[in-house]
């Protein structure tokens, strides 16, 4: 049986992405996004939850992150989920769960809304697609925010 790791979310990035680069001269960027969920329970009453989404991008699309994205604004992500582990200054098993990113879209353009929508003239939002370093990548440079 085939399996599927596929991850899709729309939030808002919690700080601004920080972008650093490998031994071997790959950029990597990393940064968290906010996704909500509300609902009225049994009182009638609105309750809200935020999940936070530790995610990370690898290659040109991270170094377009590091240039296009900033605290506060809105993004779709297609990825997977991956987890890793590692050993703390004690010497302590860690693990953190992480989506690797493939596609990003960059919502709202730069004078856009935090809710995802264009500002006005704006002439909406490209997906940008890529993969892995390790893989060739396509990204168009012209990128229209």
């Amino acid at each position: 049986m085939a399996s599927v790791n596929k991850v899709i979310l729309i939030g808002n990035l919690g700080s601004d992405p920080e972008v650093k680069y490998t031994p071997s001269g790959a950029a990597v960027c990393n940064f968290n996004i906010a996704t909500n969920e509300s609902w009225t329970n049994k009182d009638g009453k609105k309750e809200e939850r935020t999940e936070w989404h530790k995610i990370v991008v690898w290659s040109k699309l991270a170094e377009l992150c590091g240039e296009y994205l900033s605290k506060g604004r809105p993004v779709y992500i297609e990825g997977r989920l991956q987890t890793r582990e590692w050993n703390d200054k004690d010497g302590n098993k860690r693990y953190t769960t992480e989506v690797v990113a493939q596609t990003i879209q960059f919502l709202g353009g730069p004078m856009g809304d935090r809710e995802g929508r264009p500002a006005a003239g704006n002439r909406g939002s490209r997906p940008a697609q890529g993969v892995e370093a390790a893989a060739p990548l396509e990204v168009d440079d012209d990128i229209p925010f």
